[in-house]
């Protein structure tokens, strides 16, 4: 019996699960929405197109945070791994994703500088956490590249992260995907079409702190950026023949142009 293909793939999200399904729905892909904690989600992908799209699992799950990340004022958290490696991505809005990557015996070939960017972002004790994350840039013959996800994961707990027993690195997709689904509270993520999908999440962002940026200038000024950095960041994903890039790219161009009509539309009813 062939041994199970090794890759898989977590999205954690620092937000509430009833946050994030709508701005899941943006990605058109199938996946599982579990609870991870205290503000914390997690996203099990339910296809591997990195076995079909000629991209590697880092890849996708690169542009898959990276498309979340930029419509949304929470980070996202990408955890991947495969038969050779294993790392994770950070995305958080328009900034660039930092992110971090071991050998598969653990052999660590990231920039340290990254640990720290991560640890800023996700405003983790500059002492007591970075200690923590230094660690596992240190070589470590008994820590494989499971383990030194684990360790990160070790390190979230501070932050409220807690995922569900048998989510873990190292797990192969099927695997993963199995476990999500028959969570308490795993919900099925799908693709409602575009206007189902924006409309469902300026819903939910109307109602937080970032409501007012849905009306007037500084709605016009985030559309117009939005629709700024969608134009190259999907001919980047055209050029580099990447669906996440693309997806991401797609999200911000749909963000800017219903955030322009959305705008509109309130300021003609007086709203």
């Amino acid at each position: 019996m062939p041994s199970p293909e090794p890759a898989g793939a977590l999205l954690l999200c620092r937000a509430e699960p009833a946050v994030v399904g709508p701005a899941a729905q943006l990605l058109r892909e199938r996946m599982v929405l579990a609870r991870a904690g205290r503000e914390w989600s997690v996203l099990v992908p339910e296809a591997k197109p990195w076995l079909t799209d000629g991209e590697s699992v880092e890849q996708v799950l690169g542009g898959w945070a990276g498309a979340l990340a930029v419509g949304a004022p929470w980070p996202v958290l990408a955890l991947w791994w495969d038969a050779d490696r294993g790392g994770f991505t950070l995305a958080s809005g328009f900034r660039r994703p930092v992110g971090y990557v071991w050998l598969a015996d653990g052999t660590p070939v990231g920039e340290h500088e990254a640990l720290r960017t991560f640890a800023a972002r996700l405003g983790l004790d500059p002492v007591l956490d970075m200690q923590s994350l230094e660690t596992l840039a240190l070589p470590d013959s008994e820590a494989d590249a499971r383990a030194r996800l684990r360790g990160l994961l070790a390190v979230l707990t501070r932050t409220g992260l807690t995922l569900p027993a048998g989510l873990s690195p190292g797990e192969p997709a099927d695997r993963l995907r199995e476990v999500a689904r028959v969570q308490p509270d795993g919900e099925q993520v799908d693709w409602p079409g575009w206007r189902d999908a924006v409309h469902a999440e300026l819903d939910v962002v109307e109602s937080s702190s970032i409501g007012p940026w849905l009306r007037g200038p500084k709605a016009r000024c985030l559309a117009a950026a939005q629709l700024a950095a969608g134009v190259p960041l999907a001919l980047y994903g055209l050029r580099r023949r990447s669906a996440g890039w693309i997806t991401a790219g797609a999200v911000l161009l749909a963000h800017g142009a219903l955030g322009f009509a959305y705008d509109k539309v309130r300021a003609a009813r007086g709203d």
